[in-house]
């Protein structure tokens, strides 16, 4: 799955043109790479998205096309959170 689908779907970013935009300045990597929004995630690849106020690292532990609001959070383990 893509990235920016990804964090879409898994309601990390609020919308795809976010992340989107996110990805293409810099602000997301993924496993320790800067990664563009077309990047494909697998099962076990680590994220990290900078945010104004800090960052957030999480694992991802499913790809699902699309899932229910209250099953977003099972899409992913957060490792760490500043």
């Amino acid at each position: 799955m893509r990235l920016d689908k990804f964090l879409k779907v898994s309601r990390i970013l609020k919308r795809r043109t976010v992340a989107q935009e996110a990805c293409q300045s810099g602000k997301v990597e993924v496993n320790g790479r800067p990664a563009k929004p077309g990047c494909q995630l697998k099962v076990g690849d680590t994220v990290c998205v900078h945010f104004a106020g800090g960052a957030l690292t999480f694992r991802v532990k499913l790809v699902r096309e699309s899932v229910r609001k209250e099953e977003a959070d099972s899409m992913y383990e957060i490792i760490t959170e500043l």
